[in-house]
């Protein structure tokens, strides 16, 4: 009966990829068969505009002057005069066309969901609650949010001892949290920026006692890829009392720990300057033209595995690797636990160049790999950083490393961010799937709900999980890769 339902499932499922995969193509030829002649010149506009508008950014990030202004025009006016005149072209064809890329798009994920295209959700275990948790709460974080939501009063009603950081002082976080364990703390939490997580998480993994995430920052990256509620940082605390323990990697750039990423390079030489802080927008434009040319900046070389980076402009080093092959993914990580560093370097060397990056599916500009260490060297004895969005200067060479289910973060048992990612959109696997026949090709157990092993806590191995409940939290965990390799 199992195996009848499963091959009902997976007839289904190579349906749907024959319906995206129709789909699709409908969604190309639609505005051309009505558009005739008139189709393919404007899909040869599009994709010249499209680099024209690419080449256009870089001269206005690059130049100065009039001829900056002008490059800005050509930048908003091209994308702008494109969507227009493919308005009034196509007509009814262009939302038909738009619509049939919806559905291509939803029949694919569905026709590869339970495929091995997705990603696990992170394992949980249930422990009993702190006895004696210690937060330090950062004031200024996020526009006054900790008095705004009463970070501090609802804390210390479920029991919490509160260390506020006094506005207008210099504060040594990582000492503070310190002298939080050594007075006896069972857990440490920290409200504020990623930064200051960074800090306070470090210390928690080298007593090997459990982290709480407050989002009461700004930005929040972070608690966004643990699911938790950016919205109202007070639902963050509901961890003290009804919470479940994830095992999760930490980064190190050097000495300085980091759960987000660290950046070498343009960015991080802006963040540098003093007026950052008050113009960010005008100090970005001053300082890229020479930093983006090799004019103004140290000259960098990053090595990870067997690839070497010479003279890129920026590399991002990040604590698991970031989605890159899904446009609504964007700046997320899947996992937390792949025990491996994200890379992503950019290397630019003029107008054509920042054009590929939008026209060539695979740019010789844009490096994406993954490793468990990165050597960020330059042509001098100091690297600017940006580490966790806090600016730095390093001892040069910079090794960037990470630390495999190094962090036990505690988090609330509900969280809202807490979804299964869907499968990546493959259209190899599709068409594979989709020119399937038989009753044969279906597995028997394609849909079965993945049952976790039991086991010690950390599995033990090179590329075990973080994860093993000591006690299950009652959710059925699907199997998917365990890395974001791309």
């Amino acid at each position: 009966m199992a195996v009848d339902w499963s091959r009902r499932g997976y007839h289904a499922q190579r349906w749907a990829a024959r319906g995206a995969l129709a789909a699709a193509a409908l969604a190309v030829s639609t505005p051309l068969v009505y558009g005739g002649l008139r189709g393919l010149l404007l899909l040869v506009c599009g994709i010249a505009g499209v680099g024209l508008s690419a080449a256009a950014v870089w001269w206005t990030l690059t130049l100065r002057g009039p001829l900056r202004w002008v490059s800005a025009l050509v930048a908003v006016c091209v994308p702008a005069g494109l969507v227009a005149l493919f308005a009034v072209t196509l007509f009814w064809s262009l939302p038909v066309s738009l619509a049939l890329w919806g559905l291509a798009v939803w029949s694919g994920r569905f026709a590869l969901r339970g495929t091995g295209g997705g990603q696990a959700q992170m394992r949980e275990r249930r422990l009993p609650p702190p006895r004696r948790p210690v937060l330090i709460m950062n004031p200024r974080s996020g526009g006054g949010k900790v008095g705004r939501f009463r970070l501090r009063e609802k804390a210390e009603r479920l029991g919490a001892r509160v260390v506020l950081l006094e506005p207008g002082e210099q504060h040594d976080v990582t000492a503070l949290a310190r002298a939080a364990v050594a007075d006896g703390a069972d857990l440490l939490g920290a409200a504020g920026g990623d930064g200051t997580q960074a800090l306070v998480a470090a210390v928690a993994a080298e007593h090997d006692i459990p982290f709480l995430v407050i989002s009461a920052g700004t930005r929040n990256h972070f608690a966004l890829d643990l699911g938790l509620d950016r919205g109202n940082p007070a639902a963050c605390l509901d961890a003290l009392t009804d919470g479940v323990e994830l095992r999760v990697d930490l980064g190190f750039a050097g000495e300085q720990p980091f759960v987000n990423n660290a950046s070498f390079g343009a960015y991080a030489a802006i963040v540098q300057s003093p007026a950052y802080r008050d113009d960010k927008i005008g100090t970005s434009l001053e300082m890229l033209p020479d930093l983006l040319t090799g004019q103004q900046g140290p000259r960098l070389v990053a090595r990870a595995g067997d690839t070497t980076l010479t003279a890129p402009q920026a590399v991002l080093v990040s604590n698991n690797p970031y989605r890159t092959g899904d446009p609504f993914g964007l700046g997320r990580r899947e996992r937390l636990d792949s025990a491996a560093l994200g890379v992503l370097g950019v290397k630019l060397e003029g107008a054509i160049s920042a054009a590929a990056l939008l026209l060539n599916p695979e740019p010789s500009g844009l490096t994406i790999l993954t490793a468990t260490e990165v050597v960020v060297e330059a042509d001098r004895a100091e690297i600017e950083a940006g580490v966790d969005g806090e600016a730095m200067i390093l001892p040069a060479p910079v090794h960037c490393r990470i630390a495999p289910g190094a962090l036990r973060v505690r988090v609330p048992r509900r969280r809202p961010g807490v979804t299964q990612a869907p499968p990546r959109l493959d259209w190899r696997r599709l068409r594979k799937l989709a020119a399937t026949v038989g009753r044969t090709a279906a597995p028997s157990r394609l849909h079965r709900p993945y049952e976790a092993p039991h086991g010690p806590w950390p599995p033990a191995g090179p590329h075990a999980g973080p994860g093993g409940p000591d006690e299950p939290s009652g959710r059925n965990e699907p199997a998917g890769p365990r890395s974001g390799h791309q």
